[in-house]
């Protein structure tokens, strides 16, 4: 996949540490559109580690959880009609770390729509490394509305 993802195109100066283009020290995804959802490929670093060839839970949870805000996003655009996502923050989110995530593989996080409801968009996400799940979760995403403080954190 190519590096241009739906942050790029959409959010290029956001700082956000797990999606923003702009934080030079963060994650940096890209997410790419699938059927009903979104896919991104990352390649962890040392940094990443939490003991010796191991990824972090706290990554984990933060590649699920950007990825999973940025699927809300595209779904609400999509299904609304709109030429640009809508501001969208995490209300809740929740991760099972099935196995341990290795360091020196590339990661691939899938997820999926499950329930559209005017601004409230539920996901299911995977992440996945040589193609077993290392790590599930869910979550609730919300579109903002202006006042909200991260209301134009992507413009």
């Amino acid at each position: 996949m190519d590096d241009n993802g739906m942050q790029q195109q959409y959010a290029p100066t956001s700082i956000c540490f797990g999606c923003g283009p702009a934080n030079e020290k963060g994650l940096q995804i890209a997410s790419h559109r699938i059927e009903n959802g979104l896919e991104l490929e990352f390649m962890p670093s040392e940094e990443h580690q939490a003991f010796p060839g191991m990824i972090n839970g706290g990554i984990i949870g933060t590649l699920l959880d950007c990825h999973g805000n940025w699927t809300a996003a595209i779904a609400i655009m999509d299904e609304q009609g709109l030429d640009e996502p809508p501001c969208t923050v995490t209300a809740s989110y929740s991760i099972k770390l099935r196995r341990p995530t290795p360091l020196g593989v590339l990661l691939i996080v899938r997820s999926q729509i499950s329930k559209i409801d005017g601004s409230r968009v539920e996901v299911e996400m995977t992440l996945e490394a040589d193609g077993k799940v290392c790590a599930s979760g869910n979550g609730l995403f919300v579109a903002v509305e202006e006042g909200h403080p991260a209301y134009h954190r992507w413009s």
